[in-house]
């Protein structure tokens, strides 16, 4: 009588096996999708806006030049203007590092990290001993994960990161003296999608720890 109980336990075993499978598939196409969009969209702010702005600040040069009537204030207000221009570039430039940084491709883990800390104003001892070139989502997850604890730490922050490949996979930890784990969740769901692991430790008025690892093959 037992055997029957035992199939049909073993059936609903496979199904669920199959349905989380089902499920892994589905967030690390979610995944895949949401980081080609953000490599997109800085590719477009690059080759678009940018540089309609580019030939908006040399052309605002070429018309103090031309201008003959009231030459101070016409100085003046392009003065003005060129500065306003200035602003938005740079605005349009930390939009497109924010989407997916060009650092990540160009110079690697490191770079793209000290730059997210000098972006975010936290002195930060970066250690990366990972030199390689990663799948752009797995670079992308670790690059975030310390991005969204760097822009949650508390006034007079610290922070440490590492990253380093170990055992077929990349391994991340970033260790922050002010902050808290509220809103972190999300991260988690990005790197099992992927794969991975994560897990995030906080004790109130010590800070948090969010360390994690990512397979380099799947």
């Amino acid at each position: 009588m037992e055997e029957p109980h035992i199939e049909t336990l073993q059936e609903s075993l496979d199904r669920l096996r199959l349905e989380v499978d089902e499920l892994r598939a589905s967030r690390e196409r979610l995944v895949l999708a949401a980081d080609a969009d953000r490599r997109r969209i800085e590719h477009d702010l690059h080759d678009g806006p940018q540089q309609h702005l580019v030939a908006l600040a040399v052309n605002l040069q070429l018309a103090r030049r031309l201008v003959d009537a009231d030459p101070a204030a016409a100085k003046a207000l392009l003065d003005e203007m060129g500065r306003d221009v200035q602003e938005a570039l740079d605005e349009t430039g930390e939009l497109a590092h924010r989407i997916y940084p060009p650092l990540l491709e160009a110079g690697g883990l490191a770079a793209a990290l000290r730059a997210a800390a000098a972006s975010a104003g936290i002195p930060t001892h970066i250690d990366v001993t990972a030199n390689g070139r990663y799948a752009p989502e797995v670079a992308g997850a670790v690059y975030f994960c310390c991005l969204e604890v760097l822009e949650r730490a508390g006034d007079g922050a610290r922070a440490t990161i590492t990253v380093r490949e170990e055992e077929a996979a990349l391994a991340f930890e970033v260790v922050e003296d002010r902050g808290s784990e509220a809103g972190l969740e999300r991260l988690r769901d990005h790197v099992e999608a992927l794969g991975g692991r994560l897990t995030i430790l906080s004790e109130p008025g010590r800070g948090i720890r969010v360390s994690g690892s990512l397979p380099l093959s799947r």
